[in-house]
């Protein structure tokens, strides 16, 4: 066990990271994205610290049938998929098999879409510094793909936090983002959760907690204005 970065849980290690990303505190050029579920919790802490709005990027694993926990590849929201072709051959997963995958899949991106954000739009991170957060980083395919997903929208600067990473994955996405801050990349990773001393699953309520917690008062103003416009122009 790692001594010197064992997190107590998810808000301890959001803490520790926002140590680590004071350059972008008060700036109105940055935007804090957290990949849910996990990473909501540690973003949140972040996104506090530096007084930076967040916001979630839905990435779903497309699990291989019969053995769900085996990805054969990952999609996000916006349409971006990776399928890692070895895995398909290799298990000889049929094409219309997997596309019911990414079918399935891609339907629960749209409920997680609704769930979270309650209608309200993504927001925009053209031209932004986009800090990305998720609570480790395992095999690195999710986030892989979540940065995939979020250079289609030409932010500025993609900064990838997470608290602990297998250091072959932390590699593999340095070499894809403008920074990574990780605080621990032991060589002897096995899974994220042996990095923290508490390690629930976090829940669909809570992630509406945090993102409605997280809502500057001025956005919840413009949505309302908004809304009365559109009232006085139907």
């Amino acid at each position: 066990m790692n001594e010197f970065h064992h997190f107590k849980n998810r808000e301890d290690a959001g803490a520790q990271l926002a140590r680590q990303l004071t350059d972008y505190a008060n700036r109105d050029d940055v935007v804090v994205l957290a990949l849910p579920r996990g990473g909501v919790p540690v973003a949140y802490q972040i996104a506090t610290a530096l007084h930076a709005p967040l916001d979630i990027l839905l990435v779903r694993k497309l699990g291989l049938p019969g053995h769900e926990e085996y990805a054969m590849g990952a999609i996000a929201s916006g349409g971006v998929r990776v399928l890692q072709t070895s895995v398909v051959q290799q298990m000889h997963v049929p094409p219309q098999v997997v596309q019911q995958v990414i079918d399935r899949e891609t339907q629960e991106i749209e409920r997680r879409e609704l769930a979270y954000r309650g209608g309200r739009k993504p927001r925009s991170i053209t031209g932004k510094t986009v800090i990305l957060v998720d609570d480790g980083l395992a095999t690195g395919a999710t986030m892989r793909v979540a940065v995939e997903s979020l250079k289609r929208h030409k932010p500025a600067r993609v900064v990838v936090a997470v608290p602990v990473a297998a250091p072959d994955s932390r590699d593999m996405i340095a070499a894809e983002v403008d920074d990574v801050v990780c605080l621990s990349a032991p060589m002897m990773f096995r899974a994220v959760s042996e990095w923290y001393g508490h390690f629930d699953q976090t829940s669909d309520a809570e992630v509406q907690q945090l993102l409605e917690a997280a809502r500057d008062p001025d956005d919840a103003e413009t949505e309302r204005e908004a809304e009365i416009a559109t009232q006085f122009t139907r």
